[in-house]
């Protein structure tokens, strides 16, 4: 089956930051009626004076009422309390509802508890910017980027169809899985590496402590690997908390591979260490090889 094109008569975007300005102005010519919602009375008029919405309120049931397309782009916790306490009761009869939070299997649980009728699909665009905040927001921060979308138990196969199509009028690229895969597989390519990040930055800014010169010589390799720990930390705690158990697996085996190079380093066993780094080098450079031609 192949997806239509979508068409949204009255679109709600539930949180007007980087994420879900961006989302407005992509689906601006895809929808009749853009309604955002937001509790900073700031984003609310800057999207209202930017056009990126036609109207704006922190009321989330006037916000949602009339929709036939809501997309959630909260912190997932707060996706998972609306879909659990507030939102399904507002809702109408085959509403298509899709959240673009970081982390799946909480939320797509949550979408279980949606009245019959109300048609659910997780997302998970996996792109973004450094800095939030509507000011930001980019009309092709999407296009050309995978957009995960995760069934759940209120996914019709309309539904699918229709989500699927959402993500085509963005410019992303569509993949479907289940959630918990989902949550295995980001927790190795981005939860880990913030982690990793920030633990960087602690080590060098320990021994800083007591030799300023840490941070006069930092350049362009500690730039890149340390990038990471600038995320917003309320919002990388939001995504930690709820994916726990995957990112401490991957940790475990993030020590295991550091201790067996520091093994060999402190062995004096250059050969073995080259070897080992080898194949390391040349999955990078093809992994990067591929996301450039992707691009």
């Amino acid at each position: 089956m192949i997806a239509t094109s979508f068409r949204a008569r009255h679109l709600s975007i539930v949180g007007l930051g980087l994420m879900g300005g961006s989302l407005a102005l992509a689906l601006r010519d895809h929808a009749d009626h853009i309604t955002g919602i937001d509790s900073c009375e700031a984003a609310r008029s800057y999207g209202l004076r930017g056009g990126f919405v036609d109207c704006a309120t922190d009321d989330l049931f006037a916000g949602v009422n009339h929709a036939d397309v809501v997309i959630l782009a909260a912190p997932v916790r707060v996706i998972v309390e609306m879909l659990k306490m507030r939102i399904g009761s507002y809702l109408r009869s085959n509403t298509l509802v899709v959240d673009i939070g970081s982390t799946k299997q909480d939320i797509v649980d949550a979408m279980a508890d949606l009245p019959v009728g109300v048609n659910a699909m997780g997302g998970h665009p996996m792109t973004g910017k450094e800095n939030g905040g509507i000011e930001e927001s980019d009309r092709a921060l999407y296009a050309n980027r995978p957009f995960v979308l995760c069934p759940s138990r209120r996914t019709t196969p309309a539904a699918r169809l229709r989500a699927i199509s959402l993500v085509e009028s963005l410019g992303a690229i569509a993949i479907e899985m289940e959630a918990e895969r989902h949550d295995q597989i980001v927790a190795g390519i981005s939860h880990l590496p913030y982690l990793l990040s920030a633990t960087l930055v602690a080590t060098v800014a320990n021994q800083a402590d007591s030799d300023s010169a840490y941070w006069e010589l930092a350049a362009g390799g500690f730039r890149d690997t340390s990038r990471l720990a600038a995320s917003d930390v309320t919002m990388m705690g939001d995504i930690l908390s709820t994916n726990t158990k995957a990112v401490a697996t991957l940790l475990a085996q993030f020590r295991m591979q550091l201790a067996m190079l520091e093994t060999m380093l402190i062995g004096g066993d250059e050969q073995r260490l080259s070897q080992s780094l080898q194949p390391i080098r040349r999955a990078r450079k093809e992994w990067a090889d591929n996301y450039e031609k992707g691009r």
